[in-house]
């Protein structure tokens, strides 16, 4: 990094080399330890090696720079970590079993689940109607609507994510 400094292109291309492996082993450690994937581990490296490169400026030349490219690297990692969330996730196949309703009892229930849906745009409202009023699963809605399972699935779910918002089951 001194010779770097001083003006010598072939040092720094030979630091940032030999610096992406060492960096690519700390963010997959971390990203592992937290928890995380690795999928992201090559973005973190490129932001962290980017920022090396624009920050250079603010190592201090007397001090090792080790503990400097820890720092950034740790910084760079817990940013991804906080842009990415905590996120409980579950298959929706294994809760569809529990979001087709029950025959209504009375015409009163049904009606108002009618209600409901209507406020859904087109096929969101029909995938959510087959499976939840219908009874149908996910491969048969996809089949009955012409479309993928995986889109019947994110359609189930903005559906189900709007009428909890409208109808006060979420906040946001």
């Amino acid at each position: 990094m001194r010779a770097a400094d001083g003006g010598d292109d072939a040092a720094y291309c030979r630091l940032l080399q030999a610096l992406a492996p060492v960096v690519r082993g700390v963010v997959r450690h971390a990203l592992l330890r937290a928890g995380a994937g690795t999928d992201d581990a090559e973005d973190v490296v490129q932001e962290t090696l980017l920022a090396i490169h624009l920050k250079r400026h603010t190592w201090d030349r007397s001090a090792p720079i080790g503990p400097w490219i820890n720092a950034i690297t740790r910084y760079k990692t817990v940013d991804a970590l906080r842009r990415r969330g905590r996120r409980a996730e579950q298959p929706l196949d294994d809760v569809v079993a529990t979001l087709a309703a029950p025959p209504a009892e009375d015409g009163l229930s049904r009606r108002d689940a009618e209600r409901a849906l209507a406020t859904l745009p087109g096929r969101t409202h029909q995938v959510v109607r087959s499976i939840s009023l219908d009874g149908a699963g996910i491969g048969e809605t996809a089949r009955r609507l012409g479309i993928s399972e995986g889109a019947v699935r994110v359609a189930l779910h903005r559906g189900l994510k709007a009428l909890a918002r409208r109808f006060g089951g979420e906040s946001a």
